[in-house]
């Protein structure tokens, strides 16, 4: 199993229009990637301009070969790309505990 963590502070002034497609990313993501087991936006509770995605998938090729080339990943880069606050962070890792099953 394979997960993506991102961390994101988003301009206030977009905050509206960036949750609903970072929801509508998410929810295709679920819907319509076979390897996408989980996909979750997080509000940090101190700060409602802060997410973090915590994206699990079945391994990396799930992640690298489908997820980012899916029309709906495609639509939301470009919709949000001038509402980030400061550039996006990432991690990536295989899990180690629980045992992923695949």
């Amino acid at each position: 199993m394979y997960v993506v963590i991102v961390d994101i502070h988003i301009n206030p002034q977009r905050r509206t229009e960036f949750v609903a497609a970072m929801v509508e990313n998410a929810r295709l993501s679920l819907r319509d990637e076979p390897g996408c087991v989980r996909f979750d936006v997080v509000e940090d509770e101190a700060d409602p301009n802060h997410l973090i995605l915590y994206e699990h998938y079945t391994d990396r090729p799930a992640f690298e070969n489908d997820h980012l080339k899916r029309p709906h990943f495609l639509r939301w880069r470009d919709t949000v790309r001038e509402w980030h606050a400061t550039p996006p962070q990432s991690w990536k890792g295989t899990i180690l505990y629980p045992a992923g099953e695949s």
